[in-house]
């Protein structure tokens, strides 16, 4: 009965939490647009003193959301599959998830490719191609194999995955810890640990409130810093054919081909945009998809409304396994670098590189340059000079921004669809027994 008790309190909670302001959530956009545009100019005014000082700022938030991100994916996965458990509600959450990630994921790298087909871009001369080996973090070759990257995910200790960041790791502990905690027998030590976790969880989006209280200031350095680099000449444009389809390809995904999923399930894309636009934001300038979750859950119950069963469940899977920009760019990337290696590409062989795009992104961790090293490890794996991979390196820092936030764009549309699809079924649910 405690328990019970317990539950309808955190729920009454969880209303309040999400009630929303328009007037409150529209000063804060043009607060956070205003910081954006001032952090540019200032920015790109090239002051050594303030860049120092957006530098240091933007590792601080930087660090801020990484501090937090970990112990929120953990605590928002265990919390809500001790909830719900073995029962319908999981089984149906779960599967809109997966279902409309694979949709996304697939139809962002199947963008890629026709653009890729339609723009064709061609060799890189071989002395630039040579030249870039020399810019190659080699050191992450050996150590970022396929199958030892797939190793890693399961964790020999408790600690370590939280220590290291490694956020699939943490994914397999919380759901197992969720899990137990679902069937283990409802005695009052279960009661007590329960309590415990949903009162850390309330501290973290304590937190989390703050943070975004104070996000202009972070905004504000994250422009300034990215408008020094470019004025600087960190981002060039050298391989104009190949930018144009991975940034192609990732805008028609995150202006046309997500929008039309969500017109289709019969929600405004641009109101689902609007309110969730503080996380694409974010994601934009950290380039973590881990990292942005705090802001990403905070937006789905605050502004979209989104049930918390939902929100809290899908929005961590999705940040480990809903990565479009990924897929879109390990495709491109190895086409290129194998097209330059002289491989032979039939549309078959693109097919199947199509879904192994697809497969590696799932596979991949929402840190930043996450799937740079991933595709580097990918045509170690099969023999392809990986000299090309040096020559994108300079220009990834935009390419990874505008991914992440696409990726984040992708797990806000599936939650929402998610939500809307499951709305009726989860309210008529009857609350979680604890007998």
């Amino acid at each position: 009965m405690a328990e019970q008790n317990n539950d309808s309190v955190r729920r009454a909670k969880d209303a309040a939490l999400r009630k929303h302001n328009p007037g409150a959530s529209r000063k804060q956009l043009v607060l956070w647009l205003g910081a954006l545009v001032l952090g540019a100019i200032l920015g790109w005014l090239g002051i050594k003193p303030l860049n120092d000082l957006f530098n240091f700022i933007a590792t601080v938030f930087t660090r801020l959301f990484q501090f937090i991100a970990v112990p929120t994916i953990a605590l928002a996965v265990i919390t809500t599959l001790a909830s719900l458990g073995g029962k319908r509600e999981t089984k149906r959450i779960f599967a809109h998830a997966v279902t409309y990630t694979l949709l996304t994921t697939i139809s962002a790298a199947a963008v890629g490719l026709v653009l890729y087909l339609w723009i064709a871009p061609g060799n890189l001369p071989a002395e630039v191609v040579g030249a870039g080996a020399a810019a190659v973090p080699t050191d992450k070759v050996g150590s970022l194999s396929y199958y030892d990257h797939f190793l890693t995910v399961i964790p020999n200790n408790i600690l370590q995955p939280f220590l290291a960041g490694n956020v699939l790791s943490v994914m397999i502990i919380a759901a197992s810890v969720g899990l137990a905690l679902a069937f283990m027998p409802k005695t009052e030590n279960r009661a007590v640990l329960l309590k415990g976790l949903y009162g850390i969880q309330e501290l973290l989006f304590t937190l989390i409130k703050a943070i975004l209280w104070a996000l202009p200031v972070g905004i504000l350095a994250f422009s300034g810093q990215l408008a020094a680099q470019v004025q600087a000449g960190v981002i060039v444009g050298a391989l104009g054919k190949y930018v144009a389809v991975v940034l192609g390809g990732n805008t028609i995904q995150f202006f046309i081909v997500l929008p039309l999923f969500l017109l289709a399930r019969g929600l405004n894309p641009l109101a689902v945009f609007k309110k969730m636009s503080p996380a694409i934001a974010v994601a934009l300038f950290t380039k973590s998809s881990a990292g942005t979750l705090p802001v990403t859950l905070a937006s789905a119950e605050v502004n979209l409304k989104v049930n918390p069963k939902v929100s809290r469940f899908v929005l961590p899977i999705c940040t480990t396994i809903n990565m479009n920009g990924c897929a879109a760019f390990i495709l491109v990337t190895s086409l290129f670098v194998m097209q330059n290696a002289g491989f032979e590409l039939t549309l078959g062989t693109m097919i199947a590189w199509l879904f192994i795009a697809v497969l590696a992104a799932i596979g991949n961790a929402g840190v930043p340059m996450g799937c740079y090293f991933l595709t580097l490890s990918l045509m170690s794996s099969i023999g392809a000079p990986i000299g090309l991979m040096g020559v994108i390196l300079p220009i990834y820092t935009i390419i990874d921004m505008i991914e992440t936030a696409e990726n984040v764009w992708s797990d806000a549309s599936v939650c929402a669809m998610t939500d809307h699809d499951l709305k009726d079924q989860l309210d008529k649910e009857p609350a979680v027994s604890a007998s």
